[in-house]
């Protein structure tokens, strides 16, 4: 299996897997999960069933204000 690279920033342009920016997030997986589905941080992308991407730049929207970040449906 292929190990995910942790880059020290995370590049505004682009997609990402959850474990590529899980460094910089300060709450659990699963909290991130329950403020997805609250809308509350960005909503991922689905490209298969077990393969989901996020934005990277709604991410660093998310990163700069996460208490007033909504979710742009």
């Amino acid at each position: 299996m292929k190990s995910v690279e942790n880059p020290s920033t995370l590049p505004y342009s682009g997609m990402s897997r959850f474990n590529q920016f899980q460094s910089f997030l300060p709450i659990s997986r699963e909290k991130f999960r329950q403020l997805v589905n609250a809308k509350r941080a960005p909503q991922p992308i689905r490209m298969g069933s077990r393969c989901t991407f996020y934005k990277n730049s709604e991410l660093h929207e998310f990163f700069n204000d996460p208490l007033n970040y909504s979710a742009g449906v």
